[in-house]
């Protein structure tokens, strides 16, 4: 079973400074508390084909993630796919961006989650646990990206 989340929040940016926060996915941290650590291969400017490495806690558990950017279209829309083998991975997320006004952004993001092994058992629950927290989660890209 595989199932989509997603979240929206209206940022107080223009949508050319909201992009560039995001894609440099190093700035995960500042608001997926789960993020604990993460980097970015190569070096540089994000572009298709960057590697973001990254070691989260879910559920009170640690995995590593690595997820790699696919389509990059600045500074409107980016896709990414994950490329680790854990239970439950993201087998595409992405951010869209649009302008709604001068100085402000509307940002979707999304994830469409997978269960591998037992995890086609979990991943129902991973699905739910990350659509309650849907609202909060777009609460705190917004918080963020407006404190940068």
């Amino acid at each position: 079973m595989a199932g989509q989340f997603e979240a929206t929040a209206e940022v107080n940016r223009p949508v050319e400074e909201v992009f560039a926060f995001l894609a440099e996915g190093t700035n995960d941290p500042k608001f997926s508390p789960r993020v604990q650590e993460i980097t970015k291969t190569p070096k540089g400017p994000t572009a298709v084909g960057t590697i973001f490495t990254s070691t989260v806690k879910d559920a009170g558990m640690k995995t590593g993630r690595k997820f790699r950017i696919t389509e990059y279209d600045a500074p409107h829309r980016i896709r990414w796919t994950e490329d680790s083998k854990n239970v439950v991975t993201a087998a595409e997320g992405g951010y869209d961006l649009e302008s709604t006004g001068p100085g402000t952004t509307r940002v979707r993001i999304f994830n469409v989650l997978e269960g591998h092994g037992v995890g086609k058992l979990l991943v129902g629950f991973a699905l739910g646990a990350a659509r309650k927290d849907a609202p909060a989660f777009g609460q705190r890209i917004k918080t963020a990206v407006e404190a940068s």
